[in-house]
């Protein structure tokens, strides 16, 4: 696998996957109904350092961005946003781009790292605490998950 710096010719690539995982209201706190106009802006916003995967043969199966989480004096915290698309799931992809990007994060000056809306039933969890994020707190109750109703926000921060 393959991972680089996105491109604006990557998007229609990214977006299927991309509207899939949010249309499905489970894992990110955007609007499920987020139209692709709306989510390029999001995803590939000029603020933010994206990054793409290609597998083997060329197509791109993940992506995610790097940003500041805070401005001003604060601005050291990073950010960042992961999606793989689920037909690529369970094969490390995810870990090789967090592993990435927080390298790049690290090399770019950031400080740490922090999440502000982790899904306390998102499997990526587990992910990012073996990869020495901290749970700072919940927020319980903040998110309507379709299956499992109202369930909490976890807040995590690691240190780069």
């Amino acid at each position: 696998m393959l991972i680089r710096e996105a491109t604006a010719a990557d998007w229609p690539h990214i977006w299927p996957f991309w509207h899939r995982i949010v249309s499905a209201g489970e894992t990110y706190t955007w609007d499920p109904q987020t139209t692709e106009e709306q989510a390029r802006a999001l995803w590939m916003s000029p603020v933010k350092r994206v990054f793409a995967v290609e597998d083997d043969g060329g197509a791109v199966i993940a992506s995610a961005y790097l940003t500041p989480g805070y401005g001003g004096p604060a601005a050291r915290i990073a950010n960042a946003g992961f999606m793989v698309d689920p037909g690529h799931a369970g094969r490390g992809t995810g870990r090789a781009l967090a592993e990435h990007v927080l390298a790049a994060a690290k090399a770019d000056g950031y400080r740490g790292m922090v999440f502000n809306a982790v899904v306390e039933t998102n499997p990526a969890v587990a992910l990012w605490t073996s990869l020495g994020f901290t749970i700072l707190g919940t927020v319980p109750d903040a998110f309507e998950h379709p299956r499992h109703g109202r369930v909490g926000l976890h807040i995590m921060y690691r240190a780069l």
